[in-house]
């Protein structure tokens, strides 16, 4: 047999094997070890010389009480002091100077008062804002946290840091981490989905990107803003091809990109880009039933209401149901909770788009047996000021009934998912300006919300650059008064 048989993929050659064939093997795999299972899926995804799906159901470091997360992200900051922090002092102090008062990002006056009424919900006596009456109705399911902080009272960092856990560097996003930790249930559709109508928001993709993860990890962006299947997913229907022949075209495919994938060792690049040529034939057919509300029953499609919030909400659910891991909701990407100026026609206008179909979210997922183990997250980057903010150029049209930015005290909830439904944790001062009692800050909600999937996010890491990075970067500590 002639050991040196012609074989034409040996003539090319990358640069870093030609260095590799010129005797610096050593040093590459010293770089090798630097990057370790990051460079790839070389440790994890890798056997017998074929790749396994990273995509595949994981068990997590621990039993977890969550299994899956729909997250409902108030883009641009709500106010708390106008939904679920009621603050009687500013009635009392409304348009007087208050005693207390922190940085914000553009100069701030006296008490404003919410416009609201506010009512008693629950056998809790959860108090909550007119505006998110339909919420309400699940008080007793609600684990409500008044005393959240972030680092800065900017947008850009601001949301990065809710995300990825990081506000300046680019980091993995929350669904990226769960989706690499937990897998996902159904191979036919992305295991991580953000819904975001009208476009992307600030900072764009990197809200939902896997940064140093390997790509198959990252969010798919679904503009809710269409109805139609082929408009919501781009070429998700091929019209030219039947799926027989697809399948034949895309064996050959793989077979070539394995061929070359091989030749380059751990590539995640590459591997990211194998697998999502094969989820793109899967999904042809799951894809256009999970996303068809109109499969639903009439009595349910009513329960949600009509609009773009109530049907991305609904299909939220319908993702989940099939196996979905983690779907990221967007509220306010064209129009966002950013109320600079007349606060009490954009907060209600907006809690309007949503609140029925919060409410028939939690009520559906009750009834189907699946809130138990499915983690519902509300809430925006930060909430806004307990004072009006005053006229500033480029801000707002200085009509001084609107509220700045606020990152030293906010509210967001949780529901489901082994969290103690019928409580508040924490608090805020009299006035709603900062966090006063029990402080959680962003690095101890998810590490809370870690624990509740199963992993302790100090060990919940992944080698990059010769370092183990987690979600909660040097930070964080479970709030265990959250836990059922």
């Amino acid at each position: 047999m002639n050991p040196h048989v012609f074989q034409p993929e040996h003539l090319a050659l990358t640069r870093r094997q030609f260095l590799n064939r010129c005797g610096m093997g050593m040093g590459a795999l010293g770089l090798a070890s630097l990057f370790g299972p990051a460079g790839g899926f070389s440790a994890q995804a890798l056997e017998g010389g074929t790749m396994m799906n990273p995509l595949a159901p994981k068990g997590p470091q621990f039993p977890g009480k969550a299994k899956r997360v729909i997250h409902l992200f108030m883009n641009g900051g709500p106010s708390h002091v106008d939904t679920f922090d009621r603050k009687p002092a500013l009635e009392k102090y409304h348009g007087k100077e208050i005693p207390v008062h922190f940085a914000t990002e553009r100069k701030t006056g006296a008490a404003y008062q919410s416009p609201f009424k506010w009512q008693r919900y629950g056998q809790c006596g959860l108090e909550v804002s007119e505006i998110f009456q339909h919420t309400a109705q699940h008080a007793d399911d609600l684990c409500v946290i008044r005393s959240m902080q972030a680092d800065v009272p900017n947008h850009e960092p601001s949301l990065l840091l809710m995300n990825c856990g990081e506000a300046r560097l680019p980091r993995p996003s929350f669904g990226s981490w769960v989706t690499y930790g937990l897998g996902t249930e159904n191979q036919n559709l992305p295991g991580f989905i953000a819904m975001c109508p009208g476009g992307y928001p600030i900072q764009e993709s990197q809200n939902w990107q896997s940064a140093f993860l390997p790509g198959v990890f990252q969010g798919t962006y679904i503009n809710t803003e269409h109805t139609q299947l082929e408009k919501l997913i781009e070429n998700i229907t091929n019209h030219y091809t039947a799926l027989p022949q697809q399948r034949a075209q895309l064996d050959l495919l793989q077979k070539l990109n394995e061929q070359h994938r091989r030749a380059r060792a751990a590539d995640a690049q590459l591997e990211a880009r194998i697998q999502s040529f094969e989820l793109a034939y899967r999904m042809q057919s799951d894809a256009a039933d999970a996303f068809d509300i109109s499969r639903e029953p009439e009595y349910i499609r009513q329960r949600y209401g009509e609009g773009t919030q109530a049907r991305q909400i609904l299909i939220a659910r319908r993702l989940i149901e099939r196996g979905v891991r983690f779907v990221q909701i967007w509220h306010g990407s064209g129009q966002p909770w950013d109320n600079h100026d007349d606060i009490e026609e954009g907060h209600r206008r907006l809690a309007g788009q949503c609140d029925r179909a919060i409410g028939a979210l939690l009520t559906d997922l009750k009834e189907r047996g699946m809130l138990e183990d499915t983690l519902v997250i509300w809430g925006g980057e930060f909430g806004r000021t307990p004072t009006v903010e005053l006229p500033t150029p480029g801000a707002n049209a200085g009509k001084q009934n609107g509220r700045d930015h606020n990152n030293h005290g906010f509210t967001m909830w949780l529901a489901g998912g082994g969290v103690k439904g019928g409580s508040v944790y924490g608090s805020t001062d009299e006035f709603g300006f900062a966090a006063a009692e029990n402080k959680v800050h962003v690095h101890d909600l998810h590490a809370t919300i870690l624990h509740l999937l199963g992993f302790e996010h100090e060990k919940f890491t992944f080698r990059n650059a010769g370092r183990d990075y987690r979600l909660t970067d040097l930070h964080g500590n479970v709030v265990k008064a959250l836990l059922a």
